[in-house]
């Protein structure tokens, strides 16, 4: 009997979907297996829960096998199919399940009617042992590779969802021996003014929300001691308007960024359905405590209880729920008036995860004010695509500023300025409320004045971005960051995750050339949930192609979903951070290997996409003929180029004045990739800032460069400036600048062209 497709029942609005729905993880657990099976056209599909400290898994939900025996049905690590699935962290498909030798028939729950049998283990991580999801048939040999991927993909979703259910609970027999904790006293910062760095520019006005401060989060209300107006009736109306609204901001995320917004509020819908949360404010507000205060009370203690928790995962919660004390507060006060957004506000924090900063933007953030010293360059590119103003500041005095407090960041200039007087406003008002301009005319290709074809492609950051993309008319992508779904994800995205990402960037840009680069995480880019080595200099360790070669089956599953998604595409694989020819062919054996394994799998890919490495270290430049001879193409990345040739961390504001794309020793190294492309027939471009700089784009047409890759926001501004370009004065430019030998020579003839 034919199955639903695959890419259905992996769609994660489903299961988010279900989520909303439910009231508390069995019956979230009893809907899925429900909804799996009716996917599966599959009599049985089960739900095992691992406890850690038992080894021991116990039925959790079914539909199919006798209801009774959920919580009743137990097997040890190791026993039964179900338990060796988990003990080995493998899936197990059986034609014939009673013929498999782990095979343990349980009397008594109607197992015996079944005879296909599959076992994917849920896992966090890909090595954390949460539970075993189950199908089964009476029908033999009814399941198949793709019924694997399947659950797969659905078993990894579970395993966000059912951890943090499983933390929740485990805080609340902690939370029995507490107090409630209580709001230090906040002293204003005797502070008007501060200069910091740009990460996502823009110039905004909004009131502050301060989100950690004080050794740990806490939440305040009005600090009066009138009665509180509101009631237990507010409360409940509060609590359901709250909830109604996360359930529709994850909704409008996963129409808007499928990517990367895979269950974010999850965490904030769990809690919110915890009767250990809400059952307990309810309690306060029974006993005479109003309602506002109840709600500060019990968010206040969970907010100590997670930040003092020794588990890391719980640590990151924190923000969540002050977030959802925020939104409570918010809709107590003030019903029916707003959505309990932070629309007209601005978050000052000590310190944002990808996901938090994709969370705000949701709802409707103002500005983002970061009190750290270095600018990570994940969470900045994120801010930029959701168009989301964000200011880095090393002054940590703004975290005591009272909530409320007037603030407006111009984060062109990387300045805030707290309570700003009304001059400043009047000043700055024209550029707060600037109206839309007429978007500039583009055209569907780029000539210079004589004639000369530059081809322009986009970056893309997220899938938002392909809007931007089309609107602009870009040529293809040139670069789609594919870390991005990793970074703000709670768990390693699956081949069918990744499949169908990479699939909608396609669909964007239809017939255009697509380049997806892989993995590229280490340096300030962590993954939050895999462990790693902790490194004196990041920088320079496991980063990029160095971490997908250690980690192969991580890099297998991004390889063939890449491949299955340019099935009849126009696919380019690009490598990041090839040091030598080894790493870049050791690479090409691995989708090699890929590809062999699809083919004997049937399943259909693009058996020749376009490969080649990313030049941005000096060991490449060394060696760019010899890479040149084995790509198909090559790309500059000259933000990390100029980085690693300058020794310059170009997040380090102490330093990020040396940080200069108009360098010599970057003019030249440029010039010897693109001229090496050049000699060996191999299309060459450049997708880092170094294309936004004008006077840079005239010397990189100069030295030949036909291809550019920039944020699709830039597109109409860097067409324009082609178009009046002509190639020979571009060349002449780049002959005078390739002469010189210092930097002081190359700032003066800069200069005296801009006078």
């Amino acid at each position: 009997m034919a199955k639903d497709n695959v890419d259905l029942i992996c769609d994660i609005s489903e299961l988010a979907g279900l989520f909303e729905r439910s009231h508390s993880l069995a019956d979230f657990l009893q809907s899925a297996v429900s909804i799996v099976a009716y996917h599966m056209r599959a009599a049985v599909c089960s739900i095992y829960l691992y406890d850690e400290q038992t080894e021991e898994l116990t039925l959790a939900a079914t539909q199919g096998l006798k209801p009774e025996s959920v919580g009743n049905v137990k097997l040890k690590l190791g026993e039964g199919i179900v338990g060796t699935a988990m003990k080995d962290l493998q899936p197990i498909c059986e034609g014939h399940g009673s013929a498999n030798p782990n095979f343990k028939r349980i009397e008594g729950i109607f197992e015996e009617n079944y005879e296909a049998f599959l076992a994917v283990p849920i896992l966090l991580r890909g090595v954390m042992r949460v539970g075993v999801l189950v199908t089964q048939d009476p029908q033999p040999d009814y399941f198949h590779i793709n019924d694997i991927k399947a659950l797969r993909a659905i078993a990894s979703q579970l395993a966000v969802v059912i951890e943090n259910a499983k933390l929740l609970m485990s805080l609340h027999e902690a939370r029995k021996q507490t107090t409630p904790a209580a709001a230090p006293e906040h002293s204003p910062a005797m502070v008007s003014f501060l200069k910091g760095t740009t990460a996502s520019s823009g110039v905004v006005q909004g009131t502050a929300v301060i989100l950690d401060g004080h050794g740990y989060d806490v939440l305040t209300v009005a600090a009066d001691d009138e009665t509180s107006p509101y009631t237990l009736e507010d409360f409940n109306l509060a609590l359901q308007e709250s909830e109604e609204q996360l359930t529709e901001l994850q909704r409008h995320m996963e129409e808007r960024l499928g990517d990367v917004a895979s269950l974010i509020f999850n965490a904030h819908l769990l809690i919110l359905k915890d009767m250990g949360f809400s059952g307990a404010m309810r309690k306060l507000i029974d006993q005479g405590t109003p309602a506002d205060r109840a709600v500060s009370s019990v968010v206040n203690d969970y907010i100590s209880l997670f930040a003092k928790s020794s588990n890391p995962r719980l640590r990151e919660k924190v923000l969540d729920v002050k977030d959802l004390g925020h939104r409570l507060l918010r809709n107590l006060q003030q019903h029916g008036e707003d959505h309990g957004d932070y629309a007209g506000q601005i978050i000052i924090a000590r310190e944002l995860l990808p996901s938090d900063v994709l969370k705000f933007a949701a709802q409707s953030v103002e500005g983002l004010i970061i009190v750290q010293g270095s600018v990570t360059s994940h969470i900045s590119i994120l801010a930029r695509s959701l168009r989301v103003p964000m200011v880095f500041v090393e002054k940590p005095e703004i975290l005591d500023i009272d909530e409320g407090t007037v603030i407006l960041i111009d984060a062109n200039q990387g300045t805030v300025f707290l309570d700003p007087s009304e001059k400043i406003l009047r000043q700055y008002e024209p550029l707060i409320h600037k109206e839309e301009d007429a978007p500039p005319e583009v055209f569907p290709e780029t000539f210079t004045r004589d004639g000369t074809k530059i081809t322009i492609h986009c970056n893309v950051n997220l899938l938002s971005d392909m809007e931007f993309a089309r609107q602009n008319l870009a040529e293809g992508v040139g670069l789609y960051r594919s870390e991005f779904p990793f970074i703000v994800r709670d768990e390693f995205p699956s081949e069918e995750a990744q499949k169908l990402i990479y699939e909608k960037i396609f669909a964007g840009l239809p017939d255009k050339e697509v380049t997806l680069r892989t993995l590229d995480v280490g340096g300030d880019k962590k993954l939050p949930y895999h462990q790693h080595l902790e490194e004196a200099n990041p920088f320079l360790g496991l980063r990029a192609i160095r971490f997908s070669l250690k980690n192969l089956p991580i890099f297998k599953q991004q390889l063939r979903a890449m491949l299955r998604a340019g099935h009849e595409k126009n696919l380019r694989i690009m490598i990041p951070f090839i040091s030598s020819v080894d790493d870049f062919l050791a690479a090409k054996d691995v989708l090699e290997a890929c590809k062999k394994e699809l083919a004997d799998e049937g399943v259909p890919f693009n058996p020749s996409p376009a490969m080649g490495p990313m030049i941005e270290l000096p060991a490449a430049v060394e060696i760019i003929d010899e890479l040149a001879q084995e790509s198909d193409f090559l790309c500059i990345g000259t933000n990390d180029l100029i980085q690693y040739l300058l020794a310059v961390d170009r997040t380090n504001e102490s330093v990020s004045s040396l940080y200069v794309c108009h360098h010599p020793a970057v003019l030249r190294a440029v010039y010897r990739i693109i001229n090496a492309a050049i000699n060996n027939d191999v299309d060459v471009s450049v997708c880092g800032d170094m294309a936004l700089n004008t006077e840079m784009l005239k010397f990189l047409i100069g030295i030949g460069l036909r291809k550019i890759s920039v944020d699709p926001q830039h597109i109409p501004r860097i067409q324009s400036f082609i178009r009046e370009l002509h190639t020979e004065e571009a060349r002449q430019h780049a002959r005078k600048l390739l002469r010189f030998g210092t930097l002081r020579e190359v700032n003066r003839f800069l200069s005296e062209r801009s006078d």
